[in-house]
């Protein structure tokens, strides 16, 4: 089996529908794919409406948080998503993107590049508006080469010069609301420091203890030495260890599939998560 936990969509920041990524997914050779979107649930209808035949999908979400002033990324699966108390969370997070992106476009003009609101709505069209949103337009004004390149000191990473806060979860409520929806937890490319500054060893230990679940390692911008050295941590912590390409469809260069999780793996978060089940192709109506 081929398994891809983690992948965008125009519901967030991804540049393919719902229905096309479901579709690519097949096409890519993949048995499993997970469509996790930033704080939101809105394009798992239409995946599951147009899953092809021997394509499972794994709903999601990908929900932002914030310890002891660093930014996280926290991977939620098979969560009921009509949870009251997660849903307001979600919705908290949603509804602060927009401000939040205005204040870095304001903060770019003031930096002197020649960015305006309306090229980023058009870039993040129906999609929940992000940093890669941003990082695109700076990409269209050739300000940088690539989405990657904006996400440094100098441009959108954590503390950089247009970052701006938004409204995060506190992780270890993060893991409270997504177990009480019946979900599990994954903390997403916990070591990728070319993003900025990264969430201690100690800080994952807590983490853990608190009742998180696993840890991706295999991600793109993990190397070889950081995966061996979270594989050896998540060993030590007890934790799941996943791998996932973090698809953007054209927004990153990294495809479908490119890293996968782990069968056995797979199979103990379907077992732990009693929320939601994986949904199994039956043959959709194709993408959109």
């Amino acid at each position: 089996m081929r398994i891809d936990l983690h992948t965008h969509s125009t519901a967030s920041d991804g540049t393919d529908t719902p229905a096309q990524l479901v579709a690519n997914a097949a096409a890519a050779g993949l048995d499993v794919v997970a469509l996790t979107d930033h704080d939101t649930v809105r394009g798992h209808a239409e995946a599951a409406a147009a899953l092809p035949e021997g394509l499972t999908l794994v709903t999601g979400a990908e929900l932002s948080c914030r310890i002891d002033g660093v930014g996280l990324h926290m991977l939620a699966y098979l969560f009921d998503p009509d949870e009251p108390e997660l849903a307001r969370e979600r919705e908290l997070v949603r509804d602060d993107r927009v401000p939040r992106a205005r204040t870095m476009v304001r903060k770019l003009q003031e930096l002197g590049v020649p960015v305006e609101w309306e090229q980023v709505a058009r870039i993040a069209g129906d999609g929940s508006v992000g940093r890669p949103h941003v990082a695109t337009a700076l990409v269209e004004l050739g300000v940088v080469e690539t989405v990657s390149d904006a996400f440094t000191p100098q441009w959108l990473a954590d503390g950089g010069r247009a970052y701006a806060e938004k409204h995060e979860l506190d992780p270890f409520d993060a893991i409270r609301l997504v177990k009480a929806a019946g979900g599990v937890t994954v903390f997403a490319h916990p070591a990728a420091v070319k993003r900025g500054e990264v969430v201690p060893e100690s800080s994952m230990a807590r983490l853990a203890a608190a009742g998180l679940d696993g840890i991706e390692v295999d991600h793109m911008d993990h190397d070889e030495p950081t995966r061996a050295r979270l594989r050896g941590l998540a060993r030590d912590l007890g934790l799941l260890t996943t791998g996932s390409s973090d698809y953007h469809g054209r927004r990153k260069t990294v495809g479908l599939g490119e890293y996968t999780t782990d069968p056995e793996i797979y199979g103990e978060i379907t077992r732990r998560a009693t929320g939601a089940f994986p949904v199994p192709g039956a043959g959709g109506r194709g993408p959109a």
